[in-house]
């Protein structure tokens, strides 16, 4: 039976959610005094509060020109889906999902919308589906980070200009952390709680002309609910992209993204947080290399995430039983280092191979992932031994 020697020290911030994902460094409920709590959000004060959120996004993410910015209900799952139903079935559509989430796009396009001429491309949890069979003709729908696997695109070379199309990209883990070619892209979508470690529930959406150009020329033949509503008089309703949110935000969330657009700037922007995730991958890499009970979920490093990082148990004690068992072994894991203090909500997602996911997205400081690796060496050996003497 081997055990490992407690660790002495914990991290900081022991939090390592992939969303809500930990708040940003030096966060205080006292920054959030400014908000602008009580007032309408249809009141001057709170409209100058939601547009200024929009245009610091459009600046700090360095967004083409005529990109427009809103903010929307449902957070990056309602901004994905009031696309997909206003903008698709006019033409083919290839989706591309290798994940969860990505899944849930691909449920949406044939279950709920039944688009007609709709090719599925799925991969596996821990590798990319076939880019290489889109159509250049057709939309196209697929996630720029998987979240719950791991795995991201590393560029956008497989995507061929065409004016006549959209891309809708579901970006919620890889803005602020990873190089987006915004110029491939139409419909860009995340949250505040994933990179910026905001609050959940609001949407950011970002649009080309091009996607302008399709909602102002296309109607589907669904109805569409007042939250998936962008256009008015067959024109795009501009108000949407200066304050004017479709249905009630919250003036703290806001400013809480206010504030946490303010850390972006002083780290160095989105290319700082970028960086900060770069170097939390870099420590766990360095980690995997030595540690014998553990190995990553995506084995490509060209296509590993910087924010979500999986993980699978490689040991054959813990990897020779049934997901059930395994997933079992993980929760215990998981519920010896939150006793410790040490690490919360670090198991893989649900419908992901069992495993660990460890967020590493910018608001966690890369100083705290090195101390929690080796609280995960000695977790693991403290449940493998008790699993010895069963």
């Amino acid at each position: 039976m081997t055990t490992a020697a407690k660790p002495a020290t914990r991290p900081a911030c022991p939090h390592f959610s992939s969303g809500p994902t930990a708040k940003r460094p030096g966060f205080s409920l006292s920054q959030l005094e400014t908000a602008a709590l009580g007032r309408s959000h249809r009141s001057a004060d709170a409209k100058a509060k939601l547009k200024e959120a929009i245009e610091r996004t459009k600046t700090i993410l360095g967004l083409p020109e005529g990109y427009r910015v809103a903010i929307v209900p449902a957070s990056d799952t309602g901004a994905v889906e009031m696309c997909m139903w206003s903008m698709l079935g006019g033409r083919p559509a290839d989706i591309f999902a290798w994940e969860s989430f990505g899944k849930d796009w691909v449920t949406d396009a044939v279950d709920q919308l039944k688009l007609d001429d709709c090719e599925i491309h799925v991969g596996d949890y821990g590798v990319l589906p076939p880019f290489e069979k889109a159509r250049d003709d057709a939309d196209i729908v697929f996630t720029w980070n998987g979240t719950t696997s791991g795995v991201r695109v590393p560029n956008a070379d497989w995507i061929k200009p065409n004016p006549d199309r959209v891309v809708i990209c579901d970006a919620t883990s890889a803005v602020f952390a990873q190089e987006i070619e915004w110029e491939k892209l139409d419909v860009i979508t995340y949250s505040w709680q994933k990179v910026l470690g905001g609050e959940a529930a609001h949407g950011m959406l970002i649009l080309s002309p091009n996607a302008v150009r399709r909602l102002e020329t296309y109607v589907p033949d669904r109805p569409l609910p007042k939250l998936f509503r962008m256009t008015k008089g067959g024109k795009l309703n501009e108000a949407l992209f200066e304050g004017a949110t479709i249905n009630t935000p919250s003036m703290m969330a806001t400013e809480d993204y206010l504030k946490a657009l303010d850390w972006c700037e002083s780290t160095g922007g989105w290319r700082g947080l970028k960086a900060r995730s770069d170097e939390s991958l870099q420590i766990l890499t360095d980690w995997e290399a030595k540690a014998d009970w553990v190995e990553f979920l995506c084995a490509d490093d060209e296509v590993r995430s910087n924010t979500g990082v999986t993980f699978r148990i490689a040991d054959p004690r813990i990897a020779g039983l049934d997901e059930d068992d395994q997933r079992a072994f993980v929760k215990r894991m998981m519920k010896r280092l939150e006793a410790e203090n040490a690490c919360f909500d670090a198991a893989a997602y649900a419908k992901a191979p069992p495993g660990l996911r460890i967020w590493c997205g910018g608001t966690v400081e890369p100083s705290d992932v090195a101390k929690l690796t080796p609280w995960l060496d000695w977790a693991f050996a403290e449940e493998a031994a008790l699993l010895e003497t069963a």
